[in-house]
């Protein structure tokens, strides 16, 4: 499956970078990630993954009642664990799903959304590489590791610079 493959494309960017992480550096606090570490936009990626494949049986997902657990914003090695543990359950058949949401700070009710699980998969792939390029600030913010061009960059941003550099 070609989202599979792109999620797989990403992750391993991601443990990449995390690799070359100490593990102090992965739970420092980044000025320019507004005091975030690199391990909370980790666990972020990690944790809407795993609702949708908690939400897949059911057929509901809900990504605000991820667990945001603080083991994943601290330890690099599990995080890398999960990353492969996601990857290797992205192999379910397409079907549809409720995405359940609640979209206002001021509303107590959710709604009620059709979706499908590729669909779902892709969200998820675009929302990684958004939080990469976040990532990719706070890794040169406190680092001097030299990360791929592409990390942090959506697919058809490389295709479309390609397309230019011709």
């Amino acid at each position: 499956m070609q989202l599979q493959q792109a999620v797989n494309t990403i992750f391993v960017q991601l443990a990449d970078s995390l690799g070359q992480l100490s593990p102090p550096q992965y739970s420092q606090s980044c000025a320019t990630l507004f005091n975030n570490t690199i391990g909370q936009h980790v666990r972020h990626i990690i944790e809407l993954f795993q609702c949708l494949e908690n939400g897949y049986e059911s057929g509901t997902v809900n990504y605000e009642k991820r667990k945001r657990d603080e083991e994943i914003e601290t330890d690099k090695e599990l995080a890398g664990r999960l990353l492969l543990d996601i990857h290797r359950g992205l192999n379910k058949p397409n079907k549809t799903l409720t995405l359940e949401a609640s979209y206002d700070e001021h509303d107590p009710d959710s709604i009620a959304l059709e979706t499908n699980y590729y669909r779902e998969i892709a969200y998820n792939l675009e929302h990684t590489i958004h939080h990469m390029a976040l990532i990719r600030v706070g890794i040169t913010e406190i680092t001097n590791i030299q990360l791929p061009d592409e990390f942090g960059v959506a697919s058809s941003t490389i295709k479309y610079r390609k397309q230019c550099a011709q």
